[in-house]
């Protein structure tokens, strides 16, 4: 009886295997898309920078790097917790951060890349061939959901793209909606809600396969999870019943 109550149980869990494979075809051996760009993310109020400076005279340099040592302290405890106090310079509501000597300069829209340039032509000044290194210390991403680990990510290369975000998690559970998965990213005073097809290779040309700072991924879980909860509810007490009943008439024996 307990063998043909596990075979109904495993029978009507099963899952097709096509929604459970990720970027389908549509049935030829090779084909190819145009993605979307690549997303370089740009400075926004609130960031938190790291900037690191090096020069000839390391002495010199550094006096421009006074949270070097608890930066890397930082790095450290955000690998355990991504809500760890960040250290840095933060990237005030004019969209300036203030540097030693340097006084305010205006980053906010400005690449890493860009704006390590601004600070070196500024240090010229103090420095002898200046190198600058610009860093957002708090990219961060949510996965929430059906998934194995969720979790809050820090992102240390600021580049991320879903099914990158989706490993991290430990990927989706046998119960996520794979064809259904729910991007939520707020763009000025906008809140926008993107669902994305895992399933479909068509998900590599969204605009949101490349993740951004606070995204939220959110896997719904599918009609088997509530199911197979449910089929728990019911099937527990009849194994538990059947379990008393053989106990029961081995102890008569």
């Amino acid at each position: 009886m307990l063998a043909l109550i596990a075979g109904i149980v495993l029978i009507s869990s099963c899952t097709p295997v096509k929604k459970l494979a990720y970027f389908q075809s549509a049935g030829t051996r090779e084909d190819t898309l145009t993605v979307a760009p690549a997303y370089v993310p740009t400075i926004r109020k609130g960031d938190m920078l790291s900037v690191q400076v090096s020069s000839l005279n390391a002495e010199a340099s550094g006096y421009f790097n006074p949270a070097a040592v608890a930066d890397n302290n930082t790095t450290l405890n955000a690998t355990t917790n991504p809500l760890a106090r960040q250290t840095g310079y933060l990237v005030a509501a004019d969209g300036t951060i203030k540097l030693p000597l340097i006084g305010q300069l205006a980053v906010e829209g400005l690449t890493n890349t860009a704006a390590s340039d601004l600070i070196a032509s500024k240090l010229k000044v103090y420095l002898k061939e200046p190198t600058v290194i610009v860093r957002n210390t708090n990219f961060r991403i949510s996965v929430l959901g059906e998934v194995a680990r969720p979790s809050l990510f820090t992102i240390p290369n600021e580049q991320i793209t879903l099914p990158e975000a989706l490993g991290l998690a430990g990927d989706l559970t046998i119960y996520g909606r794979r064809d259904n998965v729910l991007v939520i990213r707020d763009e000025g005073n906008k809140r926008i809600f993107a669902r994305l097809d895992m399933t479909r290779r068509e998900t590599f040309k969204s605009p949101y396969y490349a993740l951004r700072p606070n995204d939220i991924i959110y896997v719904e879980p599918g009609k088997a999870r509530a199911t197979s909860v449910d089929r728990a509810y019911i099937i527990a007490p009849v194994i538990t019943g059947v379990l008393s009943l053989l106990a029961i008439i081995a102890t008569r024996r």
